[in-house]
């Protein structure tokens, strides 16, 4: 599962990356994925909005079984 959900991240990356963040898996477990926004994406005052309708959104159009995507 962990690699589909890197797939589903791999489609979104290149614009986190020009904006100069990225964001990491953490750790996947019963239907919610973890992850890390790094770079000017971890201090940027929009990550709560990038969360949710990019990352969230690219992995559960990928893995239909996650639930929900958190930040840590």
């Amino acid at each position: 599962m962990k690699e589909k959900i890197e797939k589903a991240l791999d489609l979104i990356r290149p614009y986190l990356k020009a904006d100069g963040g990225d964001v990491e898996v953490i750790e996947v477990a019963d239907g919610t994925v973890k992850v890390r926004l790094t770079g000017a994406c971890g201090s940027c005052p929009m990550s709560t909005m990038t969360l949710k309708n990019a990352v969230e959104r690219a992995i559960k159009q990928e893995v239909p079984e996650i639930k929900t995507v958190v930040a840590v």
